[in-house]
């Protein structure tokens, strides 16, 4: 039997909140649509306080920024690339194209393609996330892409120093300091300084998540990569300051960031209930992470592995992290999550700053239907065939007697044409 022993807020207080949201983000993406740079600039005085002569970064400005890094943070930015490099260089190795004689005469094939021209939303009002900018510029930059811009919002009324040292030593052709639904739009539209891209990708906040929501189809989007989620699935073998301070790590993103405790253990769930305030007691960001907990936070009470699987694939959480005795029973068995973290000798953290796997998930159920941010993504594959005289007649007569079937007379027009060129004449 599956219990709940604390829950959060009500949905109908989530359905209200998200149509504020949407309401908001309407109303910013129709101005910047009429008043382009202007628009821009308004919004960005509004929510950043920030005016610059210029959002887009000089080269000198860039320089500068990346000469105030210490030298061992930029070493640790070019190991954590390092790591997001090659396994996007693993990755887009298993992409291949083909070309194969499916039927004699008849060559099929496909080409992967990477996407044009990309812009990168890199969060960071409240923190500076520098690890953003590996995931996306870095990994776009493997996939091919051409153009890559990057925009990230001012850090205590200037741009961040660290962050346009990753969004540099990462790739990006173009750096602007810009933040919010304001940087989403004007790279998706375009103004009269921002040239428009092909493709947004990068996480963000409930109203940067809305604005690609909105913006899709006008351009491609990565994935809507919401409020921070994570699981904790644990037994009886993890003990409740581990299960805490996960829950917590990831709680501090926002306080509309769900974390959820999925156990077998009665014990384990009270120990970790009782830890959670223990560690909010000392805890740095205890205001963020703490009212995340309060309106966000769930734990959920199982019998069995097979009803945490089951709960774990209703959740269809961002992250999982996997504390039990046997967690390769779920890597085997579960099918909706973003990302997966076995065993306690690793965790989220990992996965957001520097292990190499990407940290742009999906929330909000999304994990149902698609994984997270890839070098894939930044991938068309794009089919073509190739039909030689011969074979052209014999398709062309199934291909007629299709198109008849269907009433489509101008697309049998063009397979009786072929027929009657390329066809064997009478005797």
């Amino acid at each position: 039997m599956i219990r709940f022993l604390k829950t959060g807020v009500a949905e109908a207080a989530k359905v209200d909140l998200a149509n504020q949201v949407k309401q908001t983000v309407e109303r910013i993406l129709a101005d910047i649509e009429s008043g382009g740079d202007a628009a821009v600039r308004t919004l960005s005085e509004r929510f950043d306080q920030w005016s610059p002569a210029q959002f887009r970064l000089s080269e000198a400005e860039i320089d500068a920024c990346i000469d105030r890094v210490p030298k061992a943070t930029l070493e640790d930015i070019r190991f954590a690339q390092a790591q997001i490099r090659r396994f996007a260089e693993i990755q887009r190795a298993a992409l291949r194209d083909v070309e194969e004689e499916t039927h004699p005469g008849v060559v099929l094939g496909h080409k992967n393609l990477p996407v044009n021209s990309v812009g990168c939303y890199v969060p960071g009002g409240k923190y500076p996330m520098v690890a953003s900018a590996h995931m996306s510029v870095v990994t776009a930059k493997v996939a091919g892409v051409r153009r890559i811009i990057a925009c990230g919002p001012p850090y205590q009324g200037a741009p961040c120093d660290p962050m346009v040292a990753a969004m540099h030593l990462g790739g990006a052709d173009e750096i602007y300091c810009l933040g919010g639904v304001q940087a989403v739009a004007a790279m998706a539209l375009g103004t009269e300084s921002i040239k428009p891209v092909d493709m947004l990708v990068g996480p963000g906040n409930a109203y940067v998540a809305e604005a690609k929501r909105q913006l899709f189809g006008r351009v491609g989007i990565d994935l809507l990569a919401g409020p921070t989620e994570t699981l904790v699935i644990a037994d009886d073998s993890c003990d409740g300051e581990l299960a805490a301070t996960d829950l917590l790590g990831q709680a501090e993103h926002g306080p509309t960031s769900p974390a959820i405790l999925l156990t077998n253990s009665k014990k384990l769930a009270e120990d970790t209930v009782a830890e959670v305030e223990r560690q909010l007691e000392t805890l740095e960001t205890a205001e963020v992470a703490g009212r995340a907990w309060r309106d966000y936070g769930q734990v959920i009470l199982c019998d069995s592995y097979e009803e945490m699987l089951s709960e774990a694939d209703r959740i269809a959480s961002e992250h999982v992290q996997v504390m039990t005795s046997n967690p390769d029973y779920f890597l085997d068995n579960m099918t909706n999550y973003g990302a997966l973290f076995l065993g306690p000798e690793t965790n989220v953290a990992y996965g957001d700053k520097v292990i190499g796997t990407n940290h742009t998930l999906p929330t909000k159920l999304a994990a149902r239907y698609t994984g997270g941010l890839w070098v894939g993504k930044f991938i068309k594959t794009c089919t073509y065939q190739r039909v030689s005289p011969q074979a052209t007649a014999a398709i062309g007569e199934v291909c007629s007697r299709l198109c008849a079937l269907e009433g489509f007379a101008g697309h049998k027009a063009q397979a009786d044409i072929r027929i009657a060129r390329y066809g064997t004449p009478a005797a």
